[in-house]
């Protein structure tokens, strides 16, 4: 075994900068879709939404979580909507 072949990586072993910071914000807006449950859902669902949006246009690589992020923020704001006007609090 030569020695040029443990410093080889396969090409799928590192990610790009702008994969990652796709990836940051995705997760970055299920945490903010999963906050609505807590904490004025039509504040927060339109920035989870932009936040998605970026990253849609930034990656093609992480499109799971960010559909997945989608779902998220969706179902959300429906129970968080839910939640509040139970609980009589605002909504915005």
């Amino acid at each position: 075994m030569s020695s040029n072949d443990a410093t080889t990586s396969s090409p799928r072993a590192s990610i790009r900068p702008v994969e990652a910071v796709a990836g940051f914000l995705a997760a970055a807006a299920c945490f903010l879709g999963g906050f609505e449950l807590f904490y004025r859902p039509f504040r927060l669902a339109p920035l989870a939404a932009i936040l998605l949006l970026i990253a849609t246009l930034m990656t093609r690589e992480q499109q799971r979580l960010v559909r997945i992020g989608f779902a998220i923020v969706g179902v959300c704001f429906v129970a968080g909507a839910a939640i509040q006007v139970l609980t009589h609090h605002p909504l915005f």
